[in-house]
């Protein structure tokens, strides 16, 4: 039976006892729609999960309790009442009095996790656990033997693995000390709380957090780490889960590291890795909208309905190649002019490293055959003709690729054109016809596929093609010049603006680099058939120069990997960088030569 209209989005309450310890249960949205449970971490209460409750009633039953010793639930007489089998127990007896006859859905976070990873590896999770997202906490029989392989083969990657995890992790260190950690939380670290989380967690103060009971809640959890730590690590249990589990990986996260997610695919044969950019709090309590998203849409899935494109390329297989064969594995790449040039060894290059690549040109022949190029290597590739200078048709496309593919992980602005000639002799048509494609092309990009990016909620990169020219004045390439100093530009200011949004941009400045970009160069000031010479000339010294614009793709892709600000490429392109560090004067005299 369904319950009346009214009351279905506002939180109802009751009590459900769990050996012999009362839990306060916080119940909102029709009974009839998937449950979701919610399940909160150290030292928070049901109230962290507020923005995700609120986003999720609508269409689901959310379920939301205090883990015991928190909140307004009881607590266990000692250490031993806190140990990870007691509070899978109170998971499934919650689960048992929310709904008797079908499967949940389980949400969790930090300890909350650690607590579900104990629920869902049990074998009646089978029939009581209908999926798992899992929020920033590993299962520590995992993470026990992660370190035994680590601890087994000590090559530089696996110790510098395990030293960043254990300087994010000096915090338990610490709550194993006796007097310490109660003394810190109760003089001075709860009442300092959401300073903490305003300075180091990007969480502003907000009204119910954190819960008046912190103070006791943050001592009384202490026991989480005492009584299931040392155990777990040091003697961990063979824990597989046939339940399907998305992850969902925090980018800024201070307090579990990337590296505990390599190797999960070996004990969850159904996973999907979905990061999230944000910390380990501001998650919950200021994305709360993107985390209710990705909930949703694998709920639905596991419900039957089929994979969102984002959802469907964030699964993962254990027979996949590792993250070091294949970093961009399951990632959307745009390459904007990738019908030859740069834009086709970009797209190649990525594809080979395990992206699906969307090629657009005008030329579509071209980008027909480096999209046939890409899915030789295994991959997924398609082609299309856009006009990079027409918003209009940028906006569409945009909106097209995210309706079929999801929104793009990672966008390159490759599309150029080339002017050479005296200002004074460049005719508005030329000089609209440089900056439509080289400055606003990058611009229509950046906005119609960047603010996608940022919305989603889970970063990307940009790509923007620039040149040498940006920073090297010349008389005879000041249109191209300006256009690419624009795009230089563009990049830094563009930088900032998204950095809290987890979003990268990369600015690349090649130097000469063997391309088809002098066929279609125009000059100033000249007939056609001077044209036409000047393009073999300088197609020619471009030839003998012959930097292949495979060796750009590779800088292209580290610059992506390590998230680097601007790349000079080629000896002529860094040099000139650096010159016009350290002597922007002799760059300026040197302007006056006529050398294009």
């Amino acid at each position: 039976m369904s319950t009346p209209p009214g009351t279905r989005t506002e939180p109802r309450h009751r009590e459900v006892i769990s050996g012999g310890v009362p839990l306060s249960v916080h119940q909102q949205g029709d009974p009839d729609h998937p449950v979701v449970v919610l399940v909160h971490g150290y030292p928070d209460t049901h109230r962290v999960w507020d923005d995700v409750a609120a986003a999720l009633a609508d269409d689901h039953h959310v379920v939301r309790y205090d883990v015991r010793g928190a909140g307004e639930s009881g607590q266990p007489a000692g250490r031993q009442g806190y140990r990870l089998d007691q509070l899978a127990e109170d998971l499934f007896a919650v689960i048992q009095a929310v709904s008797p006859d079908r499967p949940v859905h389980v949400v969790a976070h930090d300890w909350g996790s650690i607590q579900s990873w104990e629920a869902v590896t049990d074998p009646r999770a089978h029939t009581r656990v209908a999926s798992y997202t899992t929020i920033s906490g590993p299962c520590l029989d995992h993470i026990g033997y992660w370190i035994r392989h680590r601890l087994a083969r000590p090559v530089p990657r696996h110790l510098a693995q395990l030293l960043t995890q254990a300087a994010h992790s000096w915090y338990i260190a610490a709550f194993h000390l006796p007097a310490l950690a109660p003394a810190v939380w109760r003089h001075g670290l709860a009442d300092r709380w959401p300073t903490v989380l305003e300075r180091i967690e990007d969480v502003p103060p907000r009204p119910g957090h954190p819960q008046p009971t912190l103070r006791e809640d943050a001592v009384r959890g202490i026991n989480l780490y005492r009584a299931n730590m040392l155990p777990r690590l040091t003697r961990p249990r063979r824990r597989p889960c046939q339940v399907p589990v998305q992850l969902l990986g925090l980018t800024r996260d201070h307090y579990v590291s990337p590296h505990l997610e390599e190797g999960l695919e070996r004990w969850v044969p159904r996973l999907w890795r979905r990061p999230v950019e944000a910390t380990h709090w501001s998650a919950l309590l200021r994305e709360g909208g993107t985390v209710a998203r990705m909930v949703r849409e694998f709920v639905a899935h596991t419900e039957g309905a089929e994979a969102t494109p984002e959802l469907a390329r964030a699964r993962r297989r254990p027979a996949e190649p590792t993250e070091v064969d294949r970093p961009f594995a399951g990632q959307l790449a745009l390459v904007t002019g990738g019908g030859g040039g740069i834009g086709r060894a970009t797209a190649l290059a990525l594809a080979q490293r395990g992206a699906r690549v969307v090629v657009c040109d005008l030329d579509l022949e071209g980008a027909r055959h480096t999209a046939e190029l890409a899915a030789g290597l295994g991959g997924q590739a398609h082609a299309h003709r856009v006009d990079v200078s027409d918003q209009a048709a940028m906006d569409a496309f945009a909106e097209r690729i995210t309706e079929e593919h999801g929104v793009v992980d990672i966008l390159v602005n490759n599309a150029g054109v080339g002017h050479s000639g005296p200002l004074m002799a460049t005719t508005p048509d030329q000089w609209r016809r440089v900056l439509d494609v080289n400055l606003w092309g990058v611009i229509h990009g950046c906005r119609a596929f960047g603010s996608r990016m940022a919305e989603r909620g889970q970063g990307g990169h940009i790509v923007n093609l620039a040149s040498a020219a940006a920073y090297l004045p010349s008389k005879v390439m000041g249109p191209y010049a300006t256009s690419k100093a624009g795009v230089l530009m563009l990049s830094d200011c563009l930088r900032a603006e998204l950095a809290p949004t987890g979003v990268a941009v990369t600015a690349i400045c090649p130097g000469v680099v063997n391309t088809g970009i002098v066929r279609t160069t125009t000059f100033s000031g000249v007939s056609e058939e001077e044209q036409r010479a000047k393009r073999e000339r300088i197609s020619g010294l471009y030839a003998r120069r012959n930097y292949p614009p495979e060796r750009v793709a590779e800088q292209i892709v580290r610059a992506i990997r390590r998230r680097k600000a601007v790349v000079p490429v080629t000896l002529e392109a860094r040099a000139a960088r650096l010159l016009s560090r350290l002597s922007p004067g002799a760059l300026r005299l040197a302007a006056r030569l006529n050398i294009t």
